[in-house]
């Protein structure tokens, strides 16, 4: 008995058991926090302790394992410390989870407390500081012109052993006093009064950064360590290829649908009486503030606004400026003209639209009232859980409607500054006006409506002279009233890069150049010939001027922004495929079609970025993302997309391979054997990557708001992925399971987990990432 008890405990197959039980119970976990809320996640999985005891379980397996396989007379050091530093970090878990003291301090300006509120399970307790805190000052700063928090920070005073200092907390920004950590957290209405969390818990923190430390150091062992499995592999890989030549072959299937807009008389007309292109780049260089206070061209606003109305970057041979104009002058024929998107056709039959594009004015019926209304006001009513697809879209549609019919009235166009305005807003001809006075009421009241005059002149007589000078007169105003410098470099640059549309160019290159790589690589399969070596060196350069490319407009975007371009969906779409055609360009010497792959997977993540519901727009940081961990984090993470798209495809790659025959044909078999470890290699890279991304952004959150993990569906399912990965990676320990056909199937099917951690929590489940 004892023995059997033994072999069960020391056995890989029941480490795999383990995983997926415990990737499963996490998985469970985010439902029922979905459904039932977080506390009763806490109590009947996170905290419960079946949990821990499957966590100890683990851990005993570990150390069995370890014993049985002799791992340290193999001097398995990347290995061993990989596994030790999980222990480390639940360890530290445990300590926090037993020890650790967490409360609030609420103080109004002028308040003085030592007494922290900590809620339990039992209720409320207070707690009793070693030191007294005063608030001074409560301080929220906006974003110029908007309601958008930049920042906010608590000025205190700390009064400690008869001597008081004076401190400053703000996001990002911790006060650390006796093993007491304050964080800014929030603040009241009236911005009198701030919110700090308050945290105690010097061994916890200081046990599980020690593992995070030691996992770091585990990995880098485990890549580069002479006995490590991805060194094991890098040789298997170097002997393969020096005993057979060729090339893998993969079929990649890529359809893409046009969908011709439909054809209006209108359209027609406003397209053959179009704004003088020179003329309408000039109206889209003028600096715009927008609602939540950044300052951009009129180029990118009109560009956001055709989108969202459109659902395209033009209508007709119309560009986004020459439309916006358009429509300024021209609103009775826009108002007739079927040009806003809607897809929903249960909203078109329901409201008696046309399908596909309607007309704003269908929008109305015929004593003028909006349809939407009643129906709208329900859906605005309900829970954001409980409304229904319907209510969703109708909420959407409404959303383009009112964009019209505030650029019908001239309002949106935020391009007049006030002059000493403590908030710093900007203006639209279309606003309440009143706040100016003097000869600057008297101009901007009238000043825009003059110059849609001069463009109807200007469409009409197609002279544009006094369209340019009532332009002029405009940006000379603007240069005069600005109440903040506006960095014109950053206004000049974005509108190169929206001239430049860098990344749809770079779609285009990686799917044609990949595809090309693909069929090269089919074709020297069966006869390999010199010609075709240096075709495929040409099209493996244009990849590496697409990739060069791709590099120039993330920069582009960073110095727009002003921060790292990885802050949204957009963004870290871009970067997932800047790092997935970086993971081929590192196995390019190895294999030929891994980067044809890598370059086509990039492609297509480009594709998908570009789609209609993937916003591009350049946004102001929420004070929370105004951290550098920022940048280390999500880099780090996302990275490891790329890789585990690339193994993805290698995946498909080598199951479409042996389906067609590759154990009966030696050349396809020994290609299939390439791929496999290049496609575990890239795994674990992979699982690299995303390891320490996950545990860099615990410290993120230890170091902005004083926990390292709360359990948050995003955090959850980032750490599912690893455990999927991990069980993927960990198949090849059990015999009966270590075979390619198995390994290539789970490193695609793997890759569920990735697109559930990135797109189905933002869109199934909830949490504090909705930001990203």
């Amino acid at each position: 008995m004892k023995t059997s008890v033994e072999r069960l405990i020391s056995s890989y197959y029941t480490t795999l058991v383990l995983l997926v039980i415990y990737a499963l119970g996490l998985a469970l976990a985010t439902l029922i926090e979905k459904y039932l809320g977080t506390e009763m996640a806490k109590i009947l999985v996170y905290y419960s302790p079946p949990f821990f005891l499957l966590q100890l379980v683990l851990l005993i397996n570990f150390i069995a394992t370890t014993l049985k396989h002799r791992l340290l007379k193999k001097r398995k050091w990347g290995f061993m410390l990989v596994h030790f530093s999980f222990i480390i970090i639940l360890l530290g878990a445990l300590i926090s989870h037993l020890f650790a003291e967490e409360g609030v301090l609420h103080l109004r300006e002028g308040d003085k407390s030592n007494h922290i509120r900590i809620e339990t399970s039992e209720g409320t307790r207070y707690h009793t500081l070693p030191f007294s805190v005063e608030l001074v000052k409560f301080t929220l700063s906006r974003y110029p012109g908007s309601s958008s928090p930049s920042s906010y920070e608590s000025e205190v005073l700390i009064h400690l052993d008869g001597k008081t200092y004076k401190s400053l907390i703000f996001m990002n920004n911790v006060l650390d006093l006796r093993g007491y950590r304050f964080f800014q957290a929030s603040y009241d209405r009236d911005e009198k009064g701030t919110i700090l969390s308050v945290n105690k818990d010097v061994a916890g923190r200081n046990v599980t950064y020690t593992g995070y430390l030691l996992l770091v150091m585990g990995f880098v062992c485990s890549l580069t360590g002479k006995n490590s499995r991805f060194r094991q592999l890098s040789r298997q890989l170097k002997e393969l290829r020096s005993g057979a030549a060729g090339k893998a072959v993969a079929t990649v299937f890529l359809l893409l649908v046009l969908t011709p807009a439909g054809a209006s008389p209108l359209l027609d007309a406003v397209q053959k009486n179009a704004v003088d292109p020179a003329h309408a780049a000039r109206f889209g260089s003028l600096p715009l503030q927008s609602y939540n206070g950044r300052i951009m061209p009129i180029n990118t606003f009109s560009s956001e606004v055709l989108r969202k109305i459109h659902k395209a970057d033009k209508i007709g041979n119309l560009n986004s400026d020459q439309f916006l104009l358009s429509l300024l002058a021209m609103p009775d024929m826009w108002m007739r003209i079927p040009f806003i998107a809607l897809s929903n056709k249960e909203l078109a039959g329901y409201y008696d639209l046309s399908e596909g594009m309607f007309a704003y004015i269908e929008a109305f019926d015929s004593q003028g009232n909006y349809k939407l209304q009643e129906h709208l006001e329900k859906a605005y009513n309900k829970m954001p859980a409980e409304r229904s697809r319907f209510d969703k879209d109708l909420i959407k549609l409404d959303e383009q409607i009112n964009i019209v019919y505030e650029l019908l009235h001239y309002q949106r166009l935020n391009i007049f500054p006030r002059k000493d305005d403590p908030k710093q807003k900007w203006y639209a001809a279309g606003d309440d006006l009143a706040v100016f006075a003097g000869p600057d009421s008297a101009f901007i009241s009238g000043i825009f409506f003059t110059y849609i005059e001069d463009v109807r002149t200007g469409l009409k007589e197609r002279d544009w002279q006094k369209a340019y000078e009532t332009l002029e007169m405009i940006s000379i105003y603007q240069s005069k009233s600005k109440t903040f410098d506006i960095d014109m470099r950053r206004i000049e640059m974005e509108l190169r890069y929206n001239q430049m549309n860098i990344f749809r160019f770079c779609k285009i290159g990686y799917l044609i150049l990949g595809g090309l790589l693909l069929v090269l690589a089919f074709a020297s399969l069966f006869r390999k010939r010199k010609g075709m070596e240096w075709l495929s060196s040409i099209v493996a350069g244009g990849v590496v001027m697409g990739f060069l490319f791709h590099i120039a407009g993330m920069g582009m975007r960073w110095f727009i922004g002003g921060y790292a371009p990885w802050s949204n969906s957009y963004e870290t779409m871009v970067y997932v495929s800047w790092a997935s055609v970086t993971g081929g360009l590192l196995f390019i010497r190895r294999s030929r079609i891994t980067f044809a792959l890598a370059t086509l997977f990039g492609g297509i993540i480009l594709f998908v970025s570009g789609l209609n519901w993937m916003d591009p727009q350049i946004n102001l940081l929420v004070p929370v993302l105004k951290s550098p961990w920022l940048m280390f984090h999500v880099a780090v993470i996302v990275a490891a997309y790329g890789f585990f798209g690339i193994s993805c495809l290698i995946g498909i790659t080598n199951l479409s391979m042996l389906s067609i025959g590759g154990k009966k044909r030696p050349l396809l078999a020994d290609r299939v054997k390439e791929l496999t470890i290049i496609n575990e290699m890239s795994l674990w890279i992979g699982l690299a990557l995303m390891s320490t991304g996950t545990f860099l952004g615990a410290v993120w959150a230890n170091e902005s708001w004083g926990r390292y993990w709360g359990w948050d569906p995003k955090e959850t399912w980032a750490l599912i992925t690893m455990l999927v990965y991990a069980i993927v990676l960990h198949l090849r320990l059990v015999k009966k399971q270590n075979h390619a056909v198995l390994f290539n199937l789970m490193s695609a099917l793997a890759f569920l987990a990735v697109l559930m951690t990135y797109f189905g929590v933002n869109y199934f489940l909830s949490g504090m990432h909705s930001y990203g």
